[in-house]
């Protein structure tokens, strides 16, 4: 259940018309009341005698008694709508609902016979109106400290009560809402969002590893966004204002929105504390992350799959300070949802809109570092837009997995704390990225699992022992499937070409398991390939190892099948098509 609060200044007059009125798009259906502070209130809807203009006036006599001394905000309008999923509830619901929601918030308190007028007036099944007004019938004004607050508070006990549907309560932390108006507005102008959201996307991704606010402000002009600089007397930038082109209101000025109505940590003192962060370049790859045979992109997504590992361990540390961390796991995931290939460009632009709820708290980090996180962030920024396949895209998969950690770390902090909205936005960016990685991971994971069949029997028995033994594992536990094979086949092609590059396997393997967060994945194995993979500086789309020589004692054959000409080449050239009899003349 859902209130929303409104105030506005004048009679009540034109409010009471909309609610009886049939709508702005033929929506209101059987206008009437259903409770108000006389339960004698005239009833426009169901009784014909009675006027709106009756109704109005009886509302606003409080505020015309005491004349000059009426305060500027004289209208209160509460909406107050059921979850489509909840069970169906009648005017007798309703009109208890009203009462218990004025109550709460000190616009009629219970037993106060001169309290502020108000109405409920239903007209749809699932939701009413609460309009009142904001000068007690005996000339007081009307006390509404918190009363939004107060209103989610009473909602929340509502929904226990009455056995619908309970939402996570809010802390005030979030980013305020489009208006039923935007909506409607984005819907009549074939908008898939509206210009609230899409600014305030374009606007996280503009500040998303940012160095400076010159830079900043650079990146909200390259995404085609109008922006308005707000300047002191001293030409110093206060602000600024952004708009969508063609965004127009009706007397056609371009409609916009300050950097703080889009979110909370969007307005600019916020920001400019998140620039004194860094970073000041992208970090640069060490020995065991360049390769100079591989992309930019791809370079880009393994430094940040490290970054990101060690951001989950200071989250699973569960100190404040963590608090940060989010801030840059944030911009981190803007990042890639902005150079993500197409593919999966959907799925990680939710999991960063969802995220964006998590990244916001009562709790403050004071002296928490997170250049690295916003390093990465540019990194993948500046190395540019990412293809599907190959390398960039088992990087792709690499980044993807350790971000997944990363969200459920977040989840168990914010639950920790009480954080409910907060937990839960955490743990559906899990379920976004886990998509995306599902479809990202699939053609490096089979390669790496065909690879795994075809080592030799004897070595490919030798790596699952040592699987075994580091995940604690019996020896003789069934880990096959006929489709599949083994389910260690992609860790085994792993932990070989870990073994041909110079690595010992069982050490490698035992620092991966080591690492914290592995008891959250749901494919343990999958996690594994890719921390061994980045740790051991191995590609990310495997190549295929060499086959082994003919005659050697770990070829593999098959029952009744005859070695071909190709696996029995002569050592030393089978990288050589063997010759073909010349033709006779």
């Amino acid at each position: 259940m859902i209130p929303k609060i409104r105030t506005g200044t004048g009679g009540t007059y034109g409010l009471v018309r909309y609610l009886f009125g049939p709508g702005q798009r033929d929506e209101h259906t059987d206008q009437h009341l259903v409770a108000s502070w006389n339960d004698f209130a005239p009833d426009p809807g169901r009784k014909p005698h009675h006027t709106i203009a009756q109704l109005a006036s009886q509302l606003d006599q409080p505020v015309k008694a005491i004349g000059d001394r009426a305060p500027a905000t004289t209208i209160w309008h509460c909406s107050v709508r059921a979850d489509p999923g909840d069970r169906h509830l009648d005017d007798n619901d309703w009109a208890n609902i009203a009462r218990r929601i004025v109550h709460a918030t000190g616009i009629a308190p219970e037993g106060d016979t001169a309290a502020c007028r108000w109405i409920a007036v239903r007209h749809a099944d699932d939701h009413i109106h609460i309009a009142a007004t904001l000068v007690r019938q005996d000339g007081r004004l009307a006390g509404l400290s918190f009363d939004r607050r107060k209103a989610q508070a009473e909602a929340r006990r509502i929904e226990k009560d009455y056995g619908l549907r309970q939402l996570t309560p809010g802390d005030g932390t979030a980013a305020k809402n489009p208006t039923s108006q935007e909506r409607w507005k984005a819907e009549r102008t074939g908008r898939a969002e509206t210009p609230r959201e899409a600014l305030r996307e374009a606007v996280r991704q503009a500040v998303a590893g940012a160095a400076t606010e010159a830079e900043f402000f650079d990146r909200l002009c390259e995404a085609g966004l109008r922006v308005k600089l707000r300047h002191a007397p001293s030409g110093d930038v206060l602000g600024y204002n952004v708009a969508l082109p063609g965004d127009r209101n009706r007397d056609n000025y371009p409609i916009w929105f300050a950097g703080s109505t889009l979110a909370p940590d969007l307005s600019l003192p916020r920001i400019r504390r998140r620039l004194t962060d860094g970073p000041v370049d992208a970090p640069r790859p060490g020995p065991a992350t360049f390769n100079a045979d591989r992309s930019a992109p791809a370079r880009s997504r393994r430094v940040a799959a490290g970054v990101a590992e060690r951001a989950a361990a200071v989250l699973g540390e569960g100190d404040d300070e963590a608090a940060a961390q989010l801030v840059g796991a944030g911009e981190l995931l803007d990042a890639l949802a902005r150079t993500s290939p197409a593919a999966s460009r959907a799925e990680l632009r939710d999991a960063a809109r969802a995220f964006e709820r998590a990244t916001r708290s009562h709790v403050r980090a004071e002296n928490a570092d997170i250049r690295s996180l916003r390093s990465a962030a540019r990194g993948i920024v500046h190395a540019g837009t990412a293809l599907g396949r190959g390398e960039d895209g088992g990087a792709t998969a690499m980044v993807l997995s350790t971000l997944v950690l990363l969200t459920l770390a977040a989840a168990r902090w914010h639950s920790g704390r009480g954080h409910a909205q907060q937990a839960a936005a955490a743990r559906q960016t899990a379920d976004h990225l886990r998509a995306a990685y599902r479809h990202t991971a699939a053609t490096p994971l089979r390669a790496m699992r065909e690879m795994g069949q075809a080592l030799p029997e004897p070595e490919r028995h030798r790596h699952e022992a040592t699987i075994r033994a580091a995940l604690g594992e019996p020896e003789n536990r069934t880990n096959t499937s006929a489709v599949t094979g083994s389910r260690y086949d992609a860790l085994a092609a792993t932990l070989a070409e870990a073994e041909k590059a110079g690595h010992d396997p069982k050490a490698l393997l035992e620092a991966a398991v080591d690492r914290r967060e592995l008891e959250t994945a749901r494919d343990n194995d999958a996690v594994l390939v890719w921390r061994i993979r980045r740790i051991a500086d191995l590609p990310s789309f495997p190549s295929r190892l060499d086959k082994p020589k003919a005659g050697s004692a770990h070829t593999k054959q098959a029952p009744g099948r005859t070695a071909t000409r190709d696996e029995t080449r002569t050592p030393g050239r089978t990288d050589i098509a063997p010759r073909r009899p010349a033709p006779r003349r």
